[in-house]
């Protein structure tokens, strides 16, 4: 295991300009072969080291950030599934602040791109969407890239004691006021 991590480093660090670059590239098409963005932010503080993957890895991200973007205006059947997924998992009325999607975000069994959405559906415009995209990246990044060598090392009872206190943060950010129109609060269909 050692000989062909060592490996992968030295064709990493004779790539030149162009292993930054499938890197950004790999984290923009990641989604499409189903590899956890966190899994991908760890090798780049690996492969790059901290800051270098950092920066990396919040390119990488905000690439995937802009196609999910244009995905959604383009794929109505993938809104919807997203949609509904959201309505179940949080709520009917509830939208997610961007904190609370940048806290949840480092729990690692949360759907990333159900984030995304939440974070879509708050944030319309493309300049605001991306903006809260990108500052619920950045403790995701750093999070993974610095302390993701460490992760793999914790124990179950550590895993599960940052997990709850990730969602107990999360719930403390929550909004606290929920609007709801007349009509939406008295629909028969749903």
């Amino acid at each position: 295991m050692d000989d062909a991590w060592s490996m992968l480093l030295i064709i990493v660090e004779s790539g030149g300009w162009y292993a930054p670059v499938l890197f950004i590239l790999f984290h923009i098409f990641r989604q499409f072969v189903f590899i956890p963005p966190a899994v991908v932010c760890i090798a780049g503080g690996l492969m790059f080291g901290i800051i270098p993957g950092i920066v990396y890895s919040l390119l990488g991200l905000s690439g995937a950030s802009i196609l999910f973007y244009f995905l959604m205006r383009q794929i109505p059947e993938m809104m919807n599934k997203l949609s509904r997924l959201k309505k179940r998992l949080v709520g009917r009325f509830r939208d997610l602040t961007v904190a609370q999607v940048a806290l949840l975000r480092l729990v690692p069994v949360i759907h990333y791109q159900l984030l995304s959405f939440c974070l879509y559906e708050r944030k319309s415009s493309f300049k605001d969407f991306m903006l809260a995209s990108f500052l619920a990246n950045v403790p995701f990044v750093i999070f993974y890239t610095i302390f993701g060598e460490y992760v793999g090392d914790f124990d179950s009872l550590t895993g599960l004691f940052l997990m709850i206190i990730s969602l107990l943060f999360a719930y403390l950010l929550r909004e606290k006021i929920t609007f709801i129109k007349w009509r939406e609060f008295f629909d028969r269909t749903t």
